[in-house]
């Protein structure tokens, strides 16, 4: 659409954003870090290509003033707040975003926001946390920052309280993880078996609707590789699960569960009005579990685009159709949302 570009930070879901910012007319930039630029390069989808030294530099005046100039409209994804900084979103960033910029911060599980907060809030069933190591009297994941890479999030399963220091010595012997944070960065989860679900959600302030756009599961390793592997071969390697999330696959749900997957999103999105207005803005996701019971479990959260959308990139999310009469992407969907946006004089409700 002339007149206005769609800015998004390259890495996580930023393909999936410019090709449906293309989609839908619009001019588009992405902001890249030297050395991992070449896939911006390479596939033409970005009208504009920034190459910095550091992502965090685009807070930088040059950097913002080019922006400005372009008129972005920008679209966090989870590598624009790690990247980047809530401070730095919150207070050093003039430019526009699509969504609601304070709500990033809740995807944490540590400190005054958190997502745990809005799942109580909403009345949402999670994972029992324990505050202690000593509390542990069940299996339990672990997730907690990688000793190198400290933006990363390592998970490792245990049975109990012993089985859990037992193996977090042996993953700071291999140098990914520190034990010292356990107390202060990790969180302690109840271990719940169930299938698991990425649920993508998008809500419309301008069509005051909830839609349920697309589910997808999670390819992780090196947990991918041990269940390919017999069992006795598992037990006599004893590998530790560290589930590093690499790729995603499309995938769907009993339709008889649709009302509660409806229901819990509906939930979320007035909990999180209630806590940090205005709320959540376009595309989130809830990761969950589904009991043998069918009970429904949220075990993590994304206030944000998923980066398992970019599973539907040409083919459209599996229930976005149900509404548009074509599948669509949920990179072209939030495009929709702003041009609707635009065209009704109204970008004040979706930008923060």
């Amino acid at each position: 659409m002339v007149g206005y570009y769609i800015g998004v930070l390259g890495s996580h879901s930023a393909l999936d954003v410019l090709d449906g910012a293309k989609d839908e007319g619009f001019k588009t930039v992405v902001i890249c870090q030297r050395g991992r630029e070449k896939p911006y390069l390479m596939f033409p989808v970005a009208d504009e290509v920034i190459v910095l030294d550091r992502f965090v530099d685009m807070v930088k005046p040059d950097v913002i003033e080019k922006l400005k100039k372009l008129n972005t409209i920008f679209i966090p994804n989870r590598s624009f707040a790690v990247y980047v900084g809530y401070d730095n979103i919150e207070n050093n960033f003039p430019i526009p975003i699509f969504g609601n910029r304070r709500l990033l911060r809740w995807e944490e599980r540590v400190g005054e926001k958190n997502y745990y907060k809005i799942l109580d809030h909403a009345g949402i069933r999670r994972p029992k946390t324990f505050k202690s190591i000593d509390e542990v009297d069940r299996p339990v994941i672990v997730k907690i920052p990688e000793a190198k890479r400290r933006i990363e999030r390592g998970f490792f399963i245990a049975r109990d309280r012993d089985d859990l220091l037992k193996k977090a010595k042996k993953l700071e012997e291999e140098g990914i993880i520190k034990i010292e944070d356990l107390e202060k960065y990790a969180s302690i989860e109840e271990f719940i078996i169930g299938a698991h679900f990425n649920v993508n959600y998008f809500y419309s302030p301008i069509l005051n609707r909830l839609e349920l756009h697309s589910i997808d599961r999670r390819v992780q390793t090196n947990l991918d590789g041990i269940i390919r592997l017999p069992a006795d071969i598992q037990l006599e390697l004893r590998p530790i699960m560290r589930m590093i999330e690499i790729g995603h696959i499309a995938s769907t749900i009993r339709e008889s569960q649709l009302q509660k997957i409806f229901e819990i999103g509906e939930r979320f999105v007035k909990a999180t009005q209630e806590l940090e207005p205005p709320g959540i803005i376009g595309p989130f996701t809830l990761q969950i579990l589904v009991t043998p019971e069918l009970d429904i479990v949220v075990y993590d959260v994304a206030p944000r685009i998923g980066g398992g959308t970019n599973v539907y990139m040409g083919i459209g999310g599996q229930y976005s159709k149900l509404y548009w009469r074509k599948p669509i992407s949920m990179g072209r969907r939030i495009a929709i949302e702003i041009k609707l946006a635009i065209e009704q004089d109204k970008l004040d409700k979706i930008l923060t």
